[in-house]
């Protein structure tokens, strides 16, 4: 159990340096992020598959501190979650033989991540609403602007160091926290189950395993987005269902919505898109 704690902090403490670096970067940015998410908000989807590339599960976590504070719709932070590679990305790229399955896999990803979040969007526009509401009332007050997105700055002249420095770093530890019980509860889980059991139940199990697949992408952790990998790599696990796995999974990315009472009917509405999502892709990916 040593090791779980020991696994659990060093990788809750990669994904919280990157999660600090960009909330430093995002202190100087935050106003205008919101002007260009507006101006573009009927791309916005599409900006946001791009952005869900990016191979660190560090930045799911970032997404979804973004939705949460009404910067982006539910459209995007779900066409983020299912183009999010993470770190399962340089794993996948060591299966030489099958390279082309690979790039496919990212392709359709990306594509998905965009055509899902564009159609959410068109279903749930009370979402574009709330962002465009938002923005305007940062426009228009902007010492309040610091406030609405969980700064407590009580006037414009604050001082560098609280804005982009003091903020952003306890902000940041505040995350940390979440991810590393999420990490030790996760880690628990397969240190009791054993991870080779879950690999010889998906190997003799085809046609369920887009399912299985599934329910392992849906554990917030980065490290089932490794393990949905390397049984890919090891031709344990089909293309369809590596599609599967890693739709649904975003890293700690969907978990952290949870903490939001006023956002957890959405999760619950995020994690049916992409169940949905990853079955019908999943399931079509079977015949590759």
């Amino acid at each position: 159990m040593l090791d779980v704690f020991i696994d659990s902090l060093l990788d809750s403490l990669k994904i919280v340096l990157v999660v600090f670096i960009f909330n430093i970067i995002f202190s100087f940015f935050e106003a205008k992020l919101s002007s260009l998410l507006e101006k573009n908000k009927k791309v916005s989807p599409f900006l946001g598959a791009l952005f869900g590339m990016v191979p660190q599960c560090g930045f799911s976590i970032v997404a979804s501190d973004l939705y949460l504070k009404k910067h982006i719709t539910i459209g995007t932070i779900i066409a983020i979650f299912i183009a999010c590679n993470d770190e399962a990305l340089p794993i996948l790229f060591t299966a030489t033989d099958r390279i082309w399955q690979v790039i496919l896999l990212i392709v359709c990803k990306f594509v998905l991540g965009f055509a899902v979040g564009f159609l959410v969007d068109c279903i749930f526009s009370k979402s574009k609403k709330n962002v465009k509401e938002h923005y305007k009332h940062c426009e228009h007050t902007p010492e309040i602007h610091h406030g609405c997105c969980h700064h407590e700055i009580d006037n414009e002249k604050e001082d560098f160091l609280h804005s982009h420095v003091l903020h952003p770093l306890i902000h940041s530890l505040k995350i940390f926290i979440y991810i590393f019980v999420i990490n030790m509860l996760f880690g628990t889980l397969i240190y009791f189950i054993g991870e080779d059991s879950i690999v010889s139940f998906l190997t003799q199990n085809k046609y369920l395993s887009p399912l299985f697949a599934i329910i392992i992408g849906l554990i917030p952790n980065c490290a089932s987005s490794v393990l949905i990998a390397n049984l890919f790599v090891l031709n344990a696990l089909p293309f369809g269902a590596c599609l599967s796995g890693l739709i649904v999974n975003a890293g700690l990315g969907s978990i952290y919505i949870l903490k939001s009472k006023e956002h957890r009917k959405d999760f619950f509405i995020i994690i049916g898109f992409l169940i949905l999502t990853a079955l019908i892709a999943g399931y079509l990916g079977l015949l590759i």
